[in-house]
């Protein structure tokens, strides 16, 4: 399989704490599918624990991986998200948000110390998480006569294509599902199966 084909998520997140000189750092790993959604988590962590010193974050959302942020909350200056984000890339993993609540325990760490701890807590949370590779697929939506069934049948079956809609009228109408780096082929393959009748067209948002 093309690597252009999977991406590395958390299918289940987790919650871990360790504890360095007296400060207490506990990491929280949640799947997110977009920016909204971890910033909403990161606000949720915020309110349920208020009286915490720092908040902590980073996340890495799309297919690609291109959108990420990290924050470090007060911590000095790349002692925290940095860290935090950098467990997330070692692991190839996008759509990941990692919140690690810091309570300080009353000992400095310095940006070395921090850094450490920050990267530690969110290793163990990652590392306790459930990890699944994902399929990406291109929507193709395909349109053909009932005669055309079974080429157009033996098409999706040859690619592994998953139906994701499908709608009966006057002629069948079918939205299915092709790893992202098989969609042009998919839709050549169509195309010549049915010797040009019906018709075949990616695009739209992939998942």
């Amino acid at each position: 399989m093309s690597e252009r084909d999977t991406c590395r998520v958390l299918k289940s997140g987790s919650r871990v704490e360790i504890k360095v000189k007296g400060s207490r750092f506990i990491a929280e790993a949640f799947p997110v599918e977009t920016v909204a959604a971890a910033e909403a988590r990161i606000a949720g962590v915020r309110k349920r624990a208020y009286n915490a010193t720092h908040h902590c974050s980073a996340y890495r959302v799309g297919t690609g991986g291109e959108r990420f942020r990290y924050n470090d909350d007060g911590e000095p200056s790349g002692s925290a998200g940095p860290p935090i984000l950098r467990q997330i890339d070692a692991r190839g993993l996008t759509n990941t948000l990692v919140v690690v609540t810091r309570y300080f325990g009353g000992t400095k760490l310095g940006v070395g110390g921090l850094a450490r701890a920050y990267g530690a807590a969110a290793s163990e949370a990652l590392d306790a998480s459930v990890i699944e590779e994902r399929i990406l697929r291109v929507p193709v939506r395909l349109r053909f006569a009932y005669a055309d069934t079974s080429p157009a049948m033996h098409t999706i079956e040859r690619f592994h294509a998953e139906i994701m809609e499908t709608h009966y009228g006057e002629a069948t109408e079918l939205v299915v599902g092709v790893r992202r780096s098989e969609a042009q082929a998919f839709v050549e393959a169509f195309t010549e199966a049915l010797a040009g009748r019906g018709s075949a067209s990616a695009g739209g948002t992939e998942g």
